[in-house]
């Protein structure tokens, strides 16, 4: 599975080119919202295994990004928590290199996954879940047109033991049209 436009090309994120991205992941801080730990090479690989297994079980599917106007590999994301029956999925598990935040390639990887949700896979909502803290995320996705649901109070621990309450944001096929037009006009 191949998604891409101008900007950004997402492939699935295999064991033979999740190393592409060690020295992002090795980054501080690159992951600190999330309950996730990729601060070694060890939880890194496993990290990775993780999704891999989610995809082989239908729940998920992880990709790498590649950055066309920097021409390198920029982070991670993907599809998770895949509800086949009721047309829902996520959009998360998303880290960039600080180099790639804030040059729109986030924008142009949302355009091209809400795009293959909706109309590929046939989805009627997107969710996003977001640490209640991370206001530059948050405020990302309310800029794509995500709608703020609530607040699950302290549904997660962190790996520092810290309990996170996570923000729910969605959007919604019928929405979709209107955003594509809206919002997405310069992703193509």
């Amino acid at each position: 599975m191949i998604l891409e436009n101008n900007r950004a090309k997402l492939t699935l994120i295999t064991l033979n080119n999740f190393k592409e991205l060690t020295s992002i992941a090795n980054q501080e801080h690159i992951i600190f919202y999330s309950p996730s730990d990729i601060s070694t090479p060890e939880k890194y690989k496993a990290y990775v295994e993780i999704a891999l297994a989610e995809y082989e079980n239908k729940k998920a599917i992880p990709f790498i990004i590649y950055d066309k106007k920097f021409k390198t590999y920029a982070g991670s994301t993907r599809f998770g928590l895949i509800n086949y029956t009721d047309k829902v999925l996520h959009i998360g598990w998303t880290w960039l290199g600080t180099e790639f935040q804030g040059t729109g390639l986030n924008k142009n990887i949302k355009y091209l996954m809400l795009k293959y949700a909706f109309e590929n896979m046939n989805f009627e909502k997107v969710e996003f879940r977001i640490d209640e803290r991370n206001l530059k995320s948050r405020k990302a996705v309310e800029k794509i047109g995500g709608v703020f649901e609530g607040v699950l109070r302290e549904n997660k621990i962190m790996s520092d033991g810290f309990r996170r309450s996570t923000c729910c944001y969605g959007i919604l096929k019928r929405e979709w049209h209107s955003l594509k037009n809206d919002l997405f006009l310069n992703c193509n």
